[in-house]
């Protein structure tokens, strides 16, 4: 991820106290970035990764999801999420009151309602009820 994009996705989402990263990965940038800006981070992929100290990580599956990794979460977001977890990812984040923000892979369009925020080098989904 260019050092802009990242900058601008750590901008829209600083203020908050807790954040989720769906489906994080290989790539801890963003949620690195975050708890470095004092946002509670914690990071989840199906399968373990490796995360920096600052980032809390937990095995967990957005699809069946363990609702107390969410519960104190003011935001979820997820970088190039795949279409089938469109609807999935924005259930969670309204189920536990949190915002929805997430990426695509590109020409991939959102399969939720969403309010659309061009940022440098890419475009924020933030998915709307």
């Amino acid at each position: 991820m260019k050092p802009t994009t990242r900058d601008a996705i750590v901008a829209k989402l600083a203020d908050r106290d807790a954040a989720v990263e769906v489906g994080v990965g290989n790539r801890h940038d963003v949620a690195t970035a975050l708890a470095a800006a004092g946002v509670a981070v914690t990071a989840t992929d199906v399968v373990p990764r490796d995360v920096p100290g600052d980032v809390e990580f937990v095995v967990d599956d957005v699809t069946d999801p363990a609702p107390d990794v969410y519960a104190d979460a003011e935001v979820l977001y997820a970088l190039n999420l795949p279409p089938e977890l469109h609807r999935p990812f924005a259930a969670v984040a309204r189920q536990h009151g949190a915002d929805a923000v997430f990426t695509t892979l590109g020409a991939e369009q959102p399969a939720v309602a969403v309010r659309r925020e061009t940022i440098p080098g890419d475009t924020l989904f933030w998915a709307r009820e």
